[in-house]
């Protein structure tokens, strides 16, 4: 500062805050980590607390929209992060904050981010995709089972299959369901009952833990070699809270191993018991099927036609008479139609024919020479002497014109 205060020259407070903003903005960046104990967005802009993992103690994060949007995975109220910040001073609201230029979980955190990732990566290559979940058999003959030796899971899978139905069989494989040898034990496990014809579909159960013992579950490698298997896959990997991505690739994820015993196996007395629903349906349909045919062929007992079959002979005899009767009338009449037609023809014809002119008295005169004729029409054609031929209605007449 440039000279000291005293009571009668203080120091204003935009010259404090702007004094101590600029030496504030000297110190550089640091990395700090902490547990999030609120982290809002608004604007695009993240504001929160960041507290001390042992200690009370917190501070103030402000993480701007770009850094925020460059920034890979999701953060929330309660995630351990470490964050790689700057100390700020806002002059105008005399507070200080952080200000954040990358953000990482830490611990468990960032494992969640990790398997965050490689959810996503499996997603986009299709492994969880629905169309690619085999369907489990309705009664396996013969199921595979990986689990721990001696452990809770396999008692439960083994006692709730055998009470659904008695006669299930199992081939199980031990390994280690925690620690580093859990990957290759399980894979080894998986490939070999998915290369015995005898396994109809595999169970792979473990019970109950915390995040870190259930990881393996998690394991790129064994989730490809459970979306490679070609016998159906059931996951039932810890309570129903927990979701390793075996969950995802399994054909079925069941929440406990006492679930997936009941999702493999049909219980025996339920079955039973669709099979007597079923055949006493049968017997109803059947029943009744009997019932309306009887009927419809007491019906047709009762039909005038088949109760008395001369009626339909008589019926039709009389009907046949009747279009004979009609039949005849109609031929008559036709007949007597086409008699008139015929003498009205006949009539006109004779009007028109040169005999009816002769019975009117009229003769053709024709002139006979060499022995050859040609009808007379004046008297100027023939002479003394010339042979004439005169026809009549019923002849003709020789003449010789004197």
């Amino acid at each position: 500062m440039a000279a000291p205060s005293s009571p009668e020259q203080p120091f204003q407070v935009s010259f404090i805050s702007q004094s101590v903003r600029e030496w504030i903005s000297r110190l550089g960046a640091a990395w700090i980590e902490g547990e999030l104990t609120s982290f809002d967005i608004r604007g695009g802009h993240a504001y929160a607390k960041l507290r001390d993992l042992n200690e009370d103690a917190s501070v103030s994060l402000t993480m701007w929209r770009s850094v925020r949007e460059r920034i890979d995975g999701e953060f929330k109220k309660g995630d351990r992060v470490i964050v790689n910040a700057k100390p700020d001073f806002w002059v105008k609201g005399g507070t200080l904050s952080f200000q954040v230029y990358d953000m990482r979980h830490a611990g468990v955190g960032n494992l969640l981010e990790q398997l965050e990732k490689l959810r996503r990566k499996l997603a986009a290559e299709g492994l969880f995709a629905p169309e690619l979940k085999k369907p489990l058999p309705f009664l396996p003959q013969k199921i595979g089972l990986i689990t721990g030796r001696d452990s809770d899971a396999e008692k439960d899978v083994h006692r709730n299959a055998e009470l659904r139905w008695p006669a299930v069989e199992f081939r199980t494989i031990h390994t280690r369901v925690q620690g580093d040898n859990t990957v290759p034990e399980v894979i080894a496990a998986i490939q070999t009952l998915d290369a015995d014809p005898e396994v109809d579909v595999i169970i792979i159960a473990r019970g109950g833990g915390d995040f870190l013992h259930l990881l393996p579950f998690s394991d790129e490698a064994l989730v490809r070699a459970a979306a490679s298997a070609r016998t159906p896959i059931v996951s039932a990997i810890g309570h129903e809270a927990d979701r390793p991505l075996l969950d995802e690739v399994a054909d079925l994820r069941a929440s406990t191993p006492t679930d997936a015993a009941k999702r493999v196996v049909p219980d025996v007395a339920e079955q039973l018991n669709l099979v007597e629903q079923a055949r006493a349906r049968i017997r109803r349909n059947v029943t009744e099927k009997i019932r309306v045919e009887t009927q419809y062929f007491e019906s047709l007992r009762t039909r005038p036609a088949i109760a008395n079959p001369v009626w339909m002979v008589d019926q039709r005899g009389e009907e046949l008479m009747r279009l004979a009767a009609r039949g005849v009338e109609l031929v008559e009449r036709q007949l007597d139609y086409a008699a008139d037609v015929t003498k009205g023809l006949r009539l006109r014809l004779n009007s028109l024919s040169p005999l009816g002119t002769l019975q009117r008295g009229y003769s053709i005169v024709e002139k006979v020479e060499a022995g050859t004729s040609s009808v007379v029409t004046a008297t100027d054609e023939v002479s003394p002497n010339t042979k004439l031929s005169i026809r009549v209605t019923d002849g003709r007449i020789e003449a010789t014109v004197e």
